[in-house]
């Protein structure tokens, strides 16, 4: 069900971040010349993957499947977050071997010569990629160590939620590709990053009240 979820959510915030191809087919319609070519559109827009999307939508239909069977959000939101790390891990190295997602340029890097994206090729970039590959790997290691000893109980997604979002928003400033959207100077991702980062602090503040209230209570 969170699979579904993944798959909707990254291509929905994908179309997204091509927003301005949106608005210029809808004011120039004639653009699109025949059913054909209308999904040839579509599949530009939409085609791609964003992260965030497929995390909101993958954690909204799990939420909601879980509401529905009456099963409880603690424990499998426990077990989702190292798993989502690893997920994503594995992901970046996936971005890194077929050249999208690519670092700005720099004097020394990896220079692709074969990526569907021509953007990328020709030049040394950074392998942003790897190092977020490796941020999520060192997220699952620290995730999965308090899942099997046991801390911070029902908390973890909230730690992942906490964590990720604040190496992401430094980690955008170091990517190459343009197609992220981009408002008031950042990007789709880092805007993100920030409303997560928000909540997720406004929730462990939450967190805390109440267990200063309980603790007083006792």
């Amino acid at each position: 069900i969170a699979a579904i979820g993944v798959f909707i959510g990254s291509h929905l915030l994908y179309g997204l971040t091509n927003l301005p191809v949106i608005i210029a087919l809808i004011r120039s319609p004639g653009q699109v010349k025949s059913l054909s070519h209308l999904f040839q559109w579509i599949f530009y827009i939409f085609g791609g993957g964003v992260f965030y999307g497929g995390l909101l939508g993958g954690l909204s239909a799990g939420t909601i499947y879980l509401r529905r069977k009456k099963l409880p959000l603690g424990p499998f939101s426990d077990i989702a977050a190292p798993v989502i790390a690893l997920f994503h891990c594995f992901g970046r190295i996936g971005c890194f071997l077929g050249g999208c997602c690519y670092g700005v340029e720099v004097d020394w890097g990896i220079v692709y010569t074969n990526s569907l994206i021509p953007e990328a090729n020709g030049v040394p970039r950074l392998p942003v990629q790897l190092i977020e590959a490796g941020f999520n790997l060192l997220l699952f290691c620290l995730l999965a160590a308090l899942l099997t000893r046991g801390r911070l109980r029902h908390r973890l997604l909230l730690l992942y939620l906490t964590l990720y979002p604040t190496g992401r928003f430094v980690l955008e400033f170091f990517r190459g590709d343009a197609i992220r959207g981009f408002f008031m100077g950042l990007s789709t991702s880092q805007w993100i990053s920030c409303l997560l980062l928000l909540i997720s602090l406004s929730l462990w503040t939450t967190y805390g009240v109440r267990s200063r209230r309980s603790a007083s209570v006792k």
